[in-house]
């Protein structure tokens, strides 16, 4: 299937865009630019790695999100939180309908590529955060963008039901350069090693039994995750 891939810049999504170059013909890596904190650190390793499987990379810019919504993740917002990704606090780092209005400009990207699919990188560690990660909302805008496109243009989640040590355990397989990836919202020189992103990709290599290449600023150790509430 001819495919574009979303690509922050991150492990999961750079990992789902060397796991489509070898499942998928892929026409295209987008980025999208909307003014997070982190932006600026993830774009250039989204731009790295598509130049190391030879595909063009477009970045949108979305201004309109850091101006009109509210986010700690974004520069308008907040402080980033520190503790475990799971935690009520990292609720502060959702963007409103993030994946919707990212999946909706890439639809009409890929149609107008010629591409078949798009292919993003929700797993099931984003589930207790995030809604627009959840199966639920992932099915029911991929029906959406089927029925509303010419191409009938799929939406792939190959990491749906993984969880992020999963998916470095398939980066390392896959051969992937890990340490050209970003995660820490807060958008340092360096990861900072204590925010709910940087606390779950440290968690990420260690149950995954893979060395973790990444340069964090502290590394105390890691948080207990929260247990579920019913």
């Amino acid at each position: 299937m001819k495919v574009c891939v979303l690509l922050s810049g991150g492990m999961d999504s750079v990992t789902a865009l060397h796991h489509a170059a070898r499942e998928h013909e892929v026409m295209s890596a987008l980025s999208f630019d909307y003014g997070s904190k982190h932006n600026e650190r993830e774009i250039p390793f989204a731009a790295w790695h598509a130049a190391q499987i030879g595909v063009p990379h477009t970045v949108i810019t979305l201004p309109f999100i850091n101006e009109h919504f509210s986010s700690d993740l974004l520069q308008s917002g907040g402080e980033i939180p520190d503790g475990h990704y799971a935690e009520e606090n990292m609720k502060r780092t959702v963007v409103p309908f993030r994946n919707g209005i990212m999946l909706s400009i890439a639809a009409g990207f890929a149609e107008s590529r010629g591409a078949e699919g798009l292919v993003i990188a929700a797993h099931s560690g984003d589930h207790a955060v995030y809604p627009d990660c959840r199966e639920p909302f992932m099915q029911s805008i991929s029906d959406a963008i089927r029925l509303g496109t010419y191409a009938a243009i799929a939406v792939l989640r190959p990491f749906i039901a993984t969880d992020k040590a999963g998916i470095a355990a398939i980066g390392a397989e896959l051969g992937v350069d890990l340490s050209q990836t970003w995660s820490c919202y807060k958008g340092g020189a360096v990861h900072c090693g204590t925010c709910g992103t940087c606390v779950e990709r440290r968690e990420a290599f260690l149950m995954a039994g893979v060395p973790d290449p990444t340069v964090y600023a502290a590394t105390p150790p890691l948080p207990p995750a929260p247990v579920p509430t019913t």
